[in-house]
C-alpha cells in the first residue's frame, strides 16, 4: 500500500538516490535545476511516496519568480521533479504525488500561480496546466516551449525571465 508523507521526513540521501534511479545521469544540468537555483524546496508542498516503508516516489515544489521585462517580479511555485522509482512506474504514484502537492498548495493558498516543465497532454488533462500564458517566458537554458506549462489565475502572460526566488512562507 502506498503512503504519502512529507518529504522532509525522508533522509536527503535517500531522495537523491531515488532521483538518480528515476532520471538520467546529468539531471543537475537540466534547465529546471537552473531555474530553481540554490533555493530550498517548499517543505509543506513536497512529498514522498512509501511502499511498505520503502521510498518509491517524490515530488518537490520550489519558489521561483518570473521577472517581467519591466522589472516586476511575479512569484510562482515550480512543481517538480515528480520522481517514481522505475520498478513502481505506471501504478499511479506520480498522480498521487501531484494531487498531494496541489492539494497542499491550495490549503496554503500557494496555488494562484504554479508552473512546471512537463508533458502537456498528461499535466493538462489531469491537472489543468497549459502553455497558454508562457509563450513569452525566457529560461536560463533550453526548453521545449510546448512543455513550459502553468496554471492558476495569477500566472502572468507577460514577457520575462524565469529564475529562482529566495524564500516562500509556508
Amino acid at each position: 500500500m502506498i503512503t504519502i508523507v512529507r518529504l522532509d521526513s525522508i533522509a536527503a540521501a535517500d531522495v537523491e538516490a531515488l532521483l538518480d534511479r528515476a532520471f538520467e545521469p546529468g539531471r543537475h544540468r537540466r534547465t529546471a535545476y537552473i531555474v530553481r537555483g540554490a533555493a530550498h524546496a517548499i517543505p509543506t508542498l513536497s512529498f514522498a511516496a512509501l511502499d511498505d516503508g520503502m521510498l518509491v516516489g517524490s515530488i518537490q515544489c520550489w519558489p521561483v519568480a518570473l521577472v517581467a521585462d519591466d522589472g516586476v517580479a511575479q512569484p510562482l511555485v515550480m512543481v517538480g521533479p515528480v520522481a517514481v522509482d522505475p520498478t513502481h512506474q505506471m501504478h499511479g504514484i506520480g498522480r498521487l504525488l501531484m494531487t498531494a502537492a496541489l492539494d497542499a498548495a491550495a490549503a496554503h493558498r500557494l496555488d494562484d500561480a504554479m508552473m512546471l516543465i512537463g508533458d502537456p497532454e498528461y499535466y493538462g488533462r489531469f491537472f489543468g496546466f497549459s502553455a497558454e500564458r508562457t509563450a513569452d517566458w525566457m529560461l536560463p537554458g533550453p526548453v521545449e516551449r510546448h512543455r513550459l506549462l502553468a496554471r492558476g489565475p495569477g500566472v502572468p502572460a507577460v514577457a520575462g525571465t524565469l529564475g529562482p526566488r529566495i524564500a516562500v512562507a509556508a
